[in-house]
């Protein structure tokens, strides 16, 4: 599978194609975290998801990733958070991240719906009401920080969406994963089969070699009505303009606004978006 830097890479050049950036592994011991000044620098950050877990990890690794949050905050430089980086920033910003008492939520997410807040919110723009989505996390945000706003929620996590203010910077983050794809998802599940099946979410073996045999013909074959009823997919998560639709609305927003004030303030740059990731494989 891709790993997150790819994925995200894949997803912002589809609505950028001339966007540049730097991608940062910020849990490696080598990596200098760049200061508020280098972050001011860009015209918005991208979190990706990554395979780490908040409620279990410690050690320099995730400190450095949240003096990197703090940093972005004390930046006010525009974010986005997808899974881990809604989590990171939520912790960052003074909220907490816990196990996910349902357990784990993969494969699709069911069922999220927009809060009344979220109907009204940009991000939400152009999508339906109550939709499904591809994911894979155990944790999730279980207080949110200050004036933040729940933007999205379903039975299995109650924050699947957040935005909040840090003086002139916003950020937008998401517990799902706009950036996968269904068959990205079928290779994930695939490294956690053993897990997937003690965990109950197959009867065995050869269910989940089934299973994934029909995510994978799927994505080959996304007009393929049997396999479409069957897995209880629908366009929401096969046609990437719906599934990044949330994505696309904060660079359009973001870029655009932060573009026309570089320009009114003479500057002479390349617009950048800078994505921080962790290794090893940046999916959580």
């Amino acid at each position: 599978m891709t790993l997150a830097s790819g994925l995200h890479a894949q997803m912002l050049q589809r609505y950028d194609p001339n966007a540049a950036f730097d991608v940062l592994f910020p849990a490696d011991a080598n990596t200098r975290i760049p200061s508020k000044d280098d972050l001011r620098a860009y015209t918005g950050i991208i979190w990706t998801g990554c395979d780490k877990t908040l409620a279990d990890s410690h050690g320099p690794d995730l400190q450095k990733q949240l003096d990197l949050a703090q940093r972005i905050l004390q930046a006010e430089a525009p974010c986005w958070g997808t899974c881990w980086g809604i989590q990171i920033m939520a912790v960052a910003a003074g909220g907490k991240v816990g196990r996910n008492p349902n357990g784990r939520e993969i494969g699709l997410a069911r069922k999220i719906k927009l809060t009344s807040e979220g109907r009204a919110h940009p991000m939400y723009a152009g999508k339906n009401e109550v939709f499904d989505a591809l994911a894979s996390h155990s944790d999730i945000v279980t207080i949110v920080p200050p004036h933040a706003v729940i933007l999205a929620s379903n039975d299995y996590s109650a924050v699947q969406a957040m935005s909040f203010s840090y003086g002139k910077g916003i950020f937008w983050g998401v517990q799902y994963h706009p950036d996968f794809d269904i068959y990205q998802v079928a290779r994930l599940m695939i490294g956690r089969k053993e897990a997937l099946i003690s965990e109950g979410f197959f009867q065995d073996s050869r269910d989940f070699d089934s299973h994934i045999e029909r995510m994978e013909t799927l994505a080959r074959e996304p007009k393929n009505k049997c396999l479409r009823w069957q897995l209880g997919v629908d366009e929401d998560i096969l046609s990437a303009d719906m599934r990044q639709r949330e994505f696309a609305n904060w660079l359009k927003l973001f870029a655009t606004e932060n573009t026309e004030n570089t320009a009114r303030r003479g500057r002479n740059q390349t617009d950048r978006i800078g994505r921080d990731e962790s290794r090893p494989c940046g999916i959580s």
